[in-house]
């Protein structure tokens, strides 16, 4: 058998049955009405962010990275948790609008932003996180035509990447961002068009489990911003430390020490430089705030054995949850916390692979991992599925369609 990943701390059982906030599975799948189901679970958002609440300094602020979960829900119930948002297309600018959000504690970052979504950013009062010369040109210009002032901030691609981070956005060539050694001219330049000056935004990469690597992120990021604030002559009004807080899905992760990661970044605030002396900071969290609240609930659909393999077919699959079949950055696909959720007491009784109902054979949720005797009707549990599932997989792969969604 192969093992499955770690079940995130904080679920119940009722009857039997995996519980989310009070409610057993089948509950919450019948008051939606069918499978395929995202539940998010706002209570685990909430300790969450009490947890980094407590352990962060005060002077660092949260902001939610919505690419992780633009869900309206969630949408709402962050704006009365974090200080800040994160966006990355005018899409997803539509939808912090709708839920309300000011567009004041908004920042717009990503590479290739079209005119349009410019023209709606500079509009709204949002900040844009510039990701090159081009872009702040563009940016100025719209502003100019439509006589206001932007609110503009400079993205840089630091000369260093987070170690062990799932996925690197900074170090050598990159798309995003501007290379450190050309932001002061940029920064000089947009000052000098009469724009609102709004700060760095440095981003090194994302998913470590590594407490020393995030640490010395954290390091790196505060003394290239006090070098780059010397060399433009500016005043810094604002830091974006990016983020990289990781979840464990897979056998043998460990979750990051958060009160660790919390002290040693008090410790690097207590000797700011003078250039970062009166700098508001922030990190900007997606992953770590929502992914272990949300799980994916599947109905097994049909059975079968084959050459010797059991095989439990679902009516979902990776067209929900592309990073759990393997499919969304991972070399060597390895199994998700995974549970049959209508038993979820019940021994581990067979070797059994979890597969979807589309007609490809990347369609896994599961692969040879220990399960109890399931049978057509059970509901399947991913776990860790609050996170790039619904937002990040190919709902109309095939024609089937995006899950439901609830927050309870």
């Amino acid at each position: 058998m192969k093992a499955l990943g770690p079940i995130p701390p904080g679920y119940a059982m009722i009857d039997g049955q995996l519980a989310i906030a009070g409610r057993t599975v089948s509950d919450l799948v019948a008051e939606a009405g069918s499978t395929p189901l995202f539940v998010y679970s706002a209570q685990h958002v909430r300790r969450r962010v009490e947890a980094l609440r407590a352990a962060m300094p005060q002077r660092l602020a949260l902001h939610f990275a919505v690419k992780a979960n633009p869900f309206g829900p969630i949408l709402s119930l962050m704006n009365e948790l974090v200080d800040g948002f994160d966006i990355a297309s005018g899409g997803e600018l539509a939808l912090v609008r709708a839920a309300g959000i000011d567009p004041g504690r908004i920042s717009f970052a990503g590479p290739g932003k079209t005119d349009a979504e410019l023209r709606a950013a500079v509009a709204a009062g949002v900040t844009l996180n510039l990701e090159s010369e081009g872009e702040a040109e563009r940016a100025l210009a719209i502003a100019a035509e439509a006589g206001g002032t932007p609110k503009l901030a400079v993205r840089v691609n630091p000369d260093f990447d987070l170690k062990g981070s799932g996925m690197k956005m900074g170090g050598g060539a990159k798309p995003f961002g501007v290379d450190a050694e050309r932001v002061p001219d940029l920064v000089r330049r947009i000052i000098a068009a009469g724009a609102e000056w709004c700060g760095f935004h440095i981003f090194a990469g994302s998913q470590s489990l590594d407490n020393d690597a995030i640490i010395d992120a954290h390091a790196e990021t505060l003394r290239l911003a006090a070098r780059l604030a010397d060399q433009s002559g500016a005043a810094l009004p604002k830091c974006n430390l990016g983020g990289g807080f990781g979840i464990p899905y897979f056998p043998g992760d460990e979750p990051i020490d958060l009160p660790q990661i919390g002290a040693r970044l008090a410790e690097q605030f207590s000797v700011l430089p003078p250039s970062l002396a009166d700098t508001r900071f922030c990190i900007e969290l997606g992953r770590y705030l929502v992914g272990e609240a949300g799980i994916y609930l599947t109905r097994i659909v049909d059975r079968k054995v084959s050459h010797g393999e059991t095989y439990l077919i679902v009516d979902g699959g990776l067209h929900h949850q592309l990073a759990a079949s393997g499919n969304f950055g991972t070399v060597v696909r390895r199994n998700y916390p995974v549970a049959i959720a209508t038993r979820y007491d019940a021994p581990v009784a067979e070797a059994a692979n979890v597969v979807g109902c589309l007609c490809t054979p990347l369609d896994r949720l599961a692969d040879k991992a220990g399960f109890p005797q399931a049978a057509v009707g059970d509901l399947v549990a991913v776990f860790c599925a609050g996170a790039y599932g619904a937002s990040a997989s190919p709902a109309q792969f095939l024609g089937h369609g995006p899950a439901a969604e609830m927050l309870t």
